[in-house]
């Protein structure tokens, strides 16, 4: 009797894996199936994905909590509440940097270009429109060179910048040959001749920030030197240039050198570069130069191509007077000098100066800075005075020596190394990067396709030591981290220092870019960390604004927050599975994977199946 009941028992059990199996690969399917990918909308990443679905390597995975949800019951019985779009005008909405709300506000230093967020009272609460005829865009790297018309249908830039080889419009596309107003003939052989001065061929030089970066050709073509370029530009006439630089899948931000602090730590970039990007360097007593200083590493090169550089054999041409130009060329190499910059090269209109490795002498006629406020930056004023170099001997790299990438991807960082960061010891680091490997290892069984070159632009939310994106480094992708101003530790400067790239931003906010931006985002302890600060579904508004049509989420949570997450984005057009924690189901951290549906601007009642 005993052996017929344990043959029962077996026999339930394995029926009971039988259908688990079969539901896993059925959600493996769907998940395919709600994504679309390529040019057009042929090419459907259900067959792709499907093909690659092995059901055995994620059948330990739970998709259901095995959690009694305390707390969250009354949110269960809650009716889902539907989320409309919002009028197809809004498709191009970016709410901290709205041209309306702009033009309010003074003109004087870039003022009205910073950012300007909307009142609780006048925030949208719909969903942001995709344009008709949106598609995903092209893969890497075809995606440097083309992007499709109608995700970004604006044209003129290809007449205002026809002559300086900026973009073209070639019928359904747009092409970009890679030109720029210093560099008509290709960004290639300018990077090319910037090398021939800055080592940027043997990994030292890293991370780059590029100041009015157009439509981030530079940045484009640092990608050959594995280098990372974090690229600005205002909102302004120029239309979607920023959309542009990210339609291409390059790392870029609507942003501007105005009044406010550059929302980097200090010591965070290799190289910073200005191509005519109408930045005066020399007014404001040099305090656009000293907010590059700041956030520009000892050792780090700055790159001036354009005005005022060679003005005395193109100040006829740029229909200036020979005589502003030569004073505004004068204060800015004796800022330089103030600074601790040496000149290292000048060749017809492009200067290159390096930040010295080590100042001691950096006393005399400047206002230094208080360094205990140096990464006290969000919505802080710049102030016109010189950020310390971090003591050090006399002989040694301040800040630490430079450590080329890959290698410095998962060397101890300087900063934690020499205690900077309060309460992260190198022990806790390396355990940091070893259990975020294991996260995204158990992130690709699920969703293949984050190896496959599908996800280009990728978002950290909650980034902390930046070892999520460590874990993903891949030629295929970048990760743009996000280091919220309420975290408990501040440790942008760390991932910069592992040759990451990333941004200091509040959460309750709009983050500076575009609509459809991002292929990717990962979430991880977000709405936690967020918990009694603001409005949950502002923030998941926010990330459906940011996401492209198909684009994938995956948040990482306490059960009861992430139950109310799925109740709110069940009404937002996304599809989601919640599952159990790599190491099993009593773990009350669950993972939750949400797709974005695909609609666009005049669908507003159902959701598009087209092939």
């Amino acid at each position: 009797m005993a052996n017929k009941g344990n043959t029962g028992d077996n026999k339930t059990r394995s029926s009971l894996s039988i259908i688990i199996v079969l539901g896993l690969c059925g959600f493996v399917y769907l998940l395919g199936s709600w994504q679309r990918s390529g040019f057009g909308k042929g090419d459907r990443i259900a067959v792709q994905i499907t093909k690659q679905t092995d059901c055995s390597a994620i059948s330990d995975l739970h998709f259901e909590s095995h959690h009694g949800e305390a707390g969250a019951t009354d949110d269960l019985n809650t009716e889902v509440k539907e989320v409309k779009p919002c009028d197809d005008l809004y498709i191009d909405y970016t709410p901290c940097q709205d041209q309306a709300r702009a033009m309010t506000f003074p003109r004087d230093n870039m003022i009205y270009r910073e950012r300007h967020c909307p009142p609780e009272e006048e925030k949208l609460h719909c969903l942001i429109p995709a344009p008709k005829g949106y598609v995903t865009p092209f893969p890497w790297p075809k995606s440097r060179d083309y992007v499709p018309y109608a995700n970004a249908p604006y044209k003129s830039l290809t007449v205002e910048k026809a002559i300086q080889n900026w973009i073209q419009y070639e019928g359904n596309v747009f092409r970009f040959p890679g030109g720029g107003t210093q560099f008509p003939h290709g960004a290639d052989a300018y990077i090319n001749q910037l090398a021939s001065v800055i080592p940027m061929d043997n990994g030292m030089v890293r991370t780059a920030l590029d100041t009015g970066c157009g439509v981030a050709s530079w940045g484009a073509y640092l990608f050959n030197k594995n280098v990372l370029a974090m690229s600005f530009a205002p909102r302004d006439s120029h239309e979607a240039q920023v959309q542009f630089a990210l339609e291409r899948g390059v790392p870029a931000v609507i942003g501007v050198l105005g009044t406010i602090k550059l929302p980097y730590p200090t010591r965070s970039f290799d190289m910073a570069h200005c191509s005519r990007c109408l930045i005066p360097w020399g007014a404001n007593g040099g305090i656009y130069m000293m907010e590059v200083d700041r956030v520009l590493r000892p050792g780090g090169y700055w790159i001036l191509s354009g005005p005022p550089i060679n003005w005395e054999n193109n100040y006829q041409g740029w229909q200036r007077p020979k005589e502003e130009l030569q004073d505004e060329q004068r204060k800015i190499e004796e800022t330089a000098k103030l600074l601790c910059w040496e000149k290292k090269s000048q060749k017809g209109e492009i200067a290159i100066w390096r930040k010295k490795e080590n100042c001691q002498e950096q006393n005399s006629g400047a206002t230094i800075c208080d360094a205990k406020y140096a990464d006290d930056i969000w919505y802080q004023k710049m102030e016109a005075c010189v950020t310390p170099y971090p003591e050090t001997a006399t002989d040694e790299v301040a800040g630490g020596e430079w450590k080329p990438f890959p290698e410095r991807l998962h060397a101890v960082p300087f900063r934690i190394q020499s205690g900077s960061v309060p309460g992260v010891s190198v022990e806790a680091y390396q355990q940091d990067n070893t259990l975020w490997s294991k996260h995204v290892k158990a992130y690709k069984r699920v969703n293949k396709l984050i190896d496959a070159g599908r996800y280009r632009n990728i978002m950290d939310m909650n980034a902390g030591l930046g070892s999520f994106a460590a874990a993903l480094h891949s030629p295929k992708l970048w990760v743009m981290n996000v280091m919220p101003t309420v975290a408990e530790k501040d440790t942008l400067g760390v991932i910069y220092e592992r040759g990451l790239i990333g941004i200091y931003h509040d959460w309750c906010e709009a983050f500076s870019t575009y609509p459809r931006t991002y292929d990717l985002i990962h979430a991880y302890g977000l709405f936690s960390l967020y918990k009694n600060k603001c409005n949950a579904e502002d923030i998941l508004l926010e990330m459906d604004r940011i996401l492209r049509p198909e684009g994938a989420v995956i948040f990482r949570d306490e059960v009861d927050v992430l139950v109310k997450v799925k109740r709110i984005v069940g009404g937002m057009r996304w599809n989601t599975k919640m599952v159990d924690h790599e190491d099993g189901p009593l773990e009350t951290e669950k993972v939750l994977f949400a797709v974005k549906q695909y609609w666009v601007a005049g669908e507003n009642n159902s959701t598009s199946t087209k092939g």
